[in-house]
């Protein structure tokens, strides 16, 4: 069966999915609301915690932005670590991630992003390998100053926050809940948010996302909406590039195919698979096939889908072409500005926190 038809497979079978989706909604609101009213409680970790998180599955651009926020953060003085679950990793222990590692040991994010410097621990409860972040922190003397970013956690409530931030995609206003849609909960999510991120193509929505943050009794000041500029980038390489066969696996592959001819890139075609796909020889050997069928010289994929490959299946598809890894390059408009607003916040958060809490 093609992608295509497989695709269009799943959009018909969404209508049949809608009698799913209230309990679905039931099954979130009663976890929302039990965290709410403190019928749960989540568990705390001794230093404050920063969530990146969105309210649909897919890719919305959460590593981009944790990678940014990590370095901007480090340059004000704060000692950051990354907290993730490590989506379809083998492994279920808790560990901080080894850069000679694989995607099937960590995760493909937490590898990449400790592939760019960050100090990255995985674990399904996100508590453990905070503990574990903060056991091997204690030896220190800039305890005080360590903060954790917690990927991807928004819905993960059993582990508390000081922030939350949440991107925000134009397409998550009109999205269904679970399973016949993609959003993991209703828009009401967003009181809980303490920023909105949105893309700059978006920015027309932020009195819409003031409005949807503004639903619990927080100071209106304290609702912020940032802007970011999102741009594909390719090695100075691909500047004499033929026409190319782009693939990825990510959760709006549009996007990327978008940016690439943006930046310039002459694209012969271009092959979605589904997001988080794990590469292998029937794929690559049906990505050769492409290539020739279409008369493309070279390939062109996203970093993390890169990290999917084996050595031994780049090996083979180069056989066909290069293989040519693009970057995504995030800048935050107003960076000053939203970098201070986080930090007041974050004071704020950290004086109403318990006293036996460091």
């Amino acid at each position: 069966m093609s992608r295509r038809i497989d695709n269009l497979l799943r959009h018909a079978a969404s209508p049949l999915m809608w009698p799913f989706t209230l309990p679905y909604a039931i099954a979130a609101h009663l976890k929302n609301c039990a965290y709410d009213r403190r019928w749960l409680q989540p568990q705390q970790l001794s230093c404050p915690v920063v969530s990146v998180g969105n309210l649909s599955v897919g890719g919305t651009g959460k590593t981009p932005l944790v990678l940014l926020l990590a370095d901007r953060l480090s340059q004000r003085g704060w000692i950051v670590d990354v907290l993730s679950r490590g989506y379809r990793r083998s492994s279920r222990n808790v560990a901080h991630v080894d850069l000679s590692g694989t995607p099937e040991e960590f995760g493909d994010e937490p590898l990449l992003m400790a592939r760019h410097g960050l100090s990255v621990y995985v674990g399904a409860n996100r508590y453990d390998p905070g503990q574990l972040a903060e056991k091997e922190a204690e030896a220190t003397s800039l305890f005080s100053r360590r903060l954790h970013i917690l990927d991807d956690g928004f819905q993960h409530r059993k582990l508390a926050r000081s922030i939350d931030i949440v991107l925000l995609h134009r397409a998550d206003l009109e999205r269904q809940l679970l399973p016949a849609g993609r959003l993991r909960e209703p828009l009401s999510g967003l009181r809980r948010a303490n920023i909105c991120v949105l893309r700059a193509e978006d920015a027309d929505l932020s009195e819409r996302a003031l409005q949807l943050m503004g639903g619990r009794g927080h100071n209106a000041d304290s609702a912020r909406v940032w802007t970011v500029e999102r741009r594909t980038t390719l090695p100075a390489t691909a500047d004499s590039t033929p026409a190319a066969l782009a693939f990825c696996a990510i959760g709006f592959a549009n996007g990327f195919f978008v940016g690439l001819q943006q930046a310039g890139l002459a694209l012969q075609s271009a092959i979605a698979f589904r997001d988080h796909h794990v590469y292998n020889l029937n794929d690559v050997e049906d990505l050769q096939a492409a290539a020739r069928r279409g008369g493309a010289r070279c390939f062109v994929t996203t970093e993390k889908d890169s990290m999917r490959l084996s050595p031994a299946l780049r090996a083979k598809l180069e056989k066909e072409g290069p293989l040519i890894v693009a970057g995504l390059d995030v800048s935050l408009q107003q960076e000053n500005y939203c970098l201070d607003g986080l930090e007041a916040l974050l004071q704020e958060r950290l004086q109403l926190r318990p006293r036996n809490v460091r």
